[in-house]
């Protein structure tokens, strides 16, 4: 890359002279600021794009065209692209602070927690959903057997059948859930507790 020299007067010679960009600087920074407020209400933000357009310029060598048009103008093509870098990236941020909002975020021992009663708990719902494709019948029995604790006599009188077939649901019923369980420990679960049959 070529470096410009004093001897060459020009718009890249600015770039390279402090004391050039400086007058630069001073007589473009009120139009710019101004642009920018326009399309910006909060203050520091003004001020930090106002310095990012500066900054572009310096990073750019001062290499704009002059068949481009002014030097206003071409600062303020810089302005917009960054203030519009700045919308997109608020824009952004909204959706992630929307998506974090009311919800608290977990440390990772509250994760543990969780996933630990997602664990235990999923041999449950395997349960439950065993038992809601159970056949009427047998869902009766093994429910007025397990969970209200009547005796296999006692859930066939309530239900109005015989010992004898409320047994033989009540193993079909323990037979289909065990087998949905995929091998859980589900024998305490659905045991029979009642007494004298």
């Amino acid at each position: 890359m070529k470096i410009p020299t004093r001897r060459h007067r020009g718009p890249a010679a600015t770039a390279w002279e402090p004391d050039h960009l400086e007058e630069f600087y001073r007589r473009h920074v009120d139009a710019v600021t101004r642009f920018l407020a326009r399309r910006v209400d909060d203050p520091h933000t003004v001020a930090d794009l106002t310095a990012e357009v500066f900054l572009a310029v310096i990073d750019s060598g001062y290499s704009r065209r002059l068949q481009r048009g002014s030097e206003i103008a071409w600062l303020f093509g810089i302005a917009r692209n960054i203030a519009s870098a700045e919308r997109r990236r608020a824009v952004r941020e909204s959706v992630l602070t929307t998506r974090v909002a009311g919800r608290r975020l977990l440390e990772s021992d509250d994760i543990s927690r969780i996933e630990d009663k997602l664990t235990a708990e999923g041999e449950s719902r395997r349960a439950l959903a065993a038992l809601a494709e159970l056949p009427e019948g047998e869902r009766a029995v093994l429910e007025l057997i397990v969970v209200d604790q009547l005796t296999v006599g006692e859930a066939a009188a309530a239900l109005g059948i015989s010992q004898v077939t409320a047994r033989v649901r009540l193993h079909r019923a323990r037979k289909t859930l065990s087998a949905a369980t995929a091998g859980a420990d589900t024998s305490n679960q659905f045991a029979y507790s009642g007494g004298k049959a």
